[in-house]
């Protein structure tokens, strides 16, 4: 009977619903998102690339004897194009555009325009640099081609405070007595920087850069005007920063080159809410693997806070943004020894660690943007590859200020005679949540992350080591528990999804090899699953059994989720339940 009980556990969670707002467009070929932004009606679009390889109609009569003519001809609708994708609160795609310009081309940027369109920045893969202005809808109302006579690429389009934007790239040096722009162009790749008035029309070109191979990252403006570059560097065997201060009109006022003999890649630079600055950048250490390093500094080069992140695998912040109290997130990769993850990290002001999660599958995941929306929640779009595939998708998530997975909300509730989105009624159910166990909380028997989770914390209420029967401690915490949170959930039924108990191991298994281990601490998970679950319910009155046969889950998760401290497994706090609440989708 036991063991029909588990496969059941097993089988529920296999097939339970999720709302987690984690939405990915999967088409026929690779396709990938590189910034996002939150559109004044609250919805959520981001910009990438989508590839299409359609052959050409047979019928157009048309014979090449040169085959780059024909590959010119086909360009149009063949291999890399813009894509704008757009998605409401109830995380359904809206917009699903892509833009089939002359060329094979790319996008990296996505701005807002007043009328609520969009200003996309990008390149041609021939070396050409791209504006496109978009209406609401996504319709092309004008396309700038712009660059110089040799090969040039976007990093960046940064919107300025005059309504204008700054196209933040790289160019190869032409060494053209033709092209003016050499003039202060001084390596075999320089910084290259274009600024735009909100009418659209060019104001100044310009090179930057020392003898080495430079290339333009980022850009932030300061309250004065000026400008801060955020370069890469790269000479024999080494890549390092540079850092860079222009006027309005594009004149240095300074540039400091930052050698290191170690590698390291800039990915963003922002401009805080104190006027300083802030650097992420990677920089590999004696093992070389990616480290997270985060530099503060001021509008004359200052360094206020140099911060390293170690972590065990490689690890990059792609993006970075700052809440309004201060805050910070970042979004990014992770490598560990079999895959790659996406990344999300939350840091203090001090720029210290606060809280991290790890998103994903079997293959290549990451986040290359993120955008902070009205109600404090955060936006990322970046790739997603499906197991056993090696094509990526577009993949855009919704987090909360936690960094745990904000839900979906599609219902409309009647709230105070107007009706409110789900995402407002579920921070309402959040916040009670909060309220209803505020003892436990300041006692440490529990914490309630953003996405409903649940976490035991108070040691006395773990098991011991292969031990899943409950305690007497254990059976009198889960009484009170129980006594608050069923009725809770009952009077919140209407959104009310699923209440899931996970059941988790430590990773020990006396000398147990690899495929026993996982499955001995598989069925202990469930075991522990299953014993809290069983009690839960038996004490209840009949009325809430029958509605809690409509929402509960068990399920076990072996060790895959084990508490990692300082890089260490805490085998003590692994051995535990979890709960998560799941409200509706609709």
């Amino acid at each position: 009977m036991n063991s029909i009980l588990i496969f059941f556990l097993l089988f529920t969670s296999l097939y339970a619903k999720s709302s987690d707002f984690s939405i990915i467009i999967n088409k026929p070929f690779n396709d990938a998102l590189f910034d996002i932004t939150q559109d004044y009606d609250r919805d959520i679009s981001a910009v990438g690339f989508s590839k299409n390889y359609e052959t050409s109609s047979a019928s157009s009569g048309t014979s090449y004897t040169d085959p780059f003519e024909y590959l010119k001809n086909v360009s149009s609708k063949n291999g890399s194009q813009i894509s704008l994708v757009k998605v409401n609160n109830a995380a359904d795609i809206v917009l699903n555009k892509t833009t089939n310009l002359s060329r094979v081309n790319k996008a990296v940027s996505i701005l807002k325009t007043p009328s609520n369109g969009y200003l996309i920045g990008g390149y041609t893969l021939d070396g050409s640099l791209i504006i496109l202005k978009l209406d609401s809808n996504g319709n092309t109302l004008f396309t700038k081609i712009f660059g110089t006579a040799t090969q040039d690429k976007m990093s960046k389009l940064l919107q300025l405070s005059d309504g204008g934007v700054l196209a933040v790239g790289s160019s190869t040096t032409s060494r053209s007595a033709h092209d003016t722009l050499f003039e202060t162009g001084l390596g075999l790749n320089d910084i290259y920087l274009t600024r735009f008035s909100k009418d659209g029309t060019k104001l100044w070109s310009k090179k930057y850069g020392t003898q080495y191979d430079d290339q333009g990252v980022d850009a932030a403006e300061a309250d004065d005007g000026s400008i801060i570059v955020l370069s890469i560097t790269k000479y024999e065997i080494y890549k390092n920063i540079t850092l860079m201060r222009t006027s309005e009109s594009g004149d240095k006022i300074w540039l400091q080159h930052y050698k290191s003999e170690t590698l390291v890649t800039p990915y963003r630079i922002i401009k805080l809410k104190d006027n300083n600055f802030l650097m992420s950048l990677s920089q590999e250490n004696e093992l070389h693997k990616d480290q997270i390093r985060l530099v503060k500094f001021d509008l004359q080069n200052n360094i206020i806070i140099d911060r390293n992140i170690d972590t065990k695998y490689s690890s990059g912040l792609k993006d970075i943004k700052e809440f309004s109290d201060g805050t910070l997130m970042g979004v990014g990769y992770v490598n560990d020894t079999y895959n790659t993850d996406a990344l999300v990290m939350v840091l203090n002001n001090e720029l210290s660690l606060l809280n991290q999660e790890h998103y994903g599958e079997e293959n290549f995941d990451m986040f290359n943007a993120l955008t902070i929306l009205h109600n404090s929640q955060v936006a990322a779009a970046g790739i997603h590859t499906d197991n056993n595939s090696q094509e990526s998708n577009m993949w855009i998530v919704k987090l909360n200020r936690d960094a745990t997975m904000a839900q979906i909300s599609k219902t409309m509730l009647q709230t105070s005679n107007k009706m409110l989105p789900t995402s407002e009624k579920a921070r309402d159910f959040y916040n009670e949540l909060l309220k209803l166990f505020q003892d436990e909380i300041n006692a440490k028997k529990l914490v309630i992350k953003e996405d409903l989770t649940i976490e035991i914390i108070d040691s006395s209420l773990y098991f011991k080591v292969g031990k899943y029967i409950l305690t007497p401690a254990q059976q009198m915490f889960l009484t009170s528990f129980s006594n608050k949170l069923i009725p809770f959930l009952h009077a919140n039924k209407d959104i009310v999804n699923t209440l899931e108990l996970n059941g988790h191991t430590s990773s020990e298994w006396g000398g147990a090899k690899f495929t026993m281990r996982y499955l001995k601490n598989a069925k202990l998970s469930m075991n522990r699953a299953y014993s809290t679950l069983s009690y839960m319910f038996q004490i209840q009155n009949q009325d809430a059994q029958n509605w809690l046969v409509e929402i509960l889950k068990g399920s076990g998760f072996s060790y895959s989720k084990k508490i990692m401290i300082n890089k260490t497994e805490d085998q003590e706090l692994s051995r535990r339940v979890a709960f998560k609440i799941i409200l509706n989708a609709k």
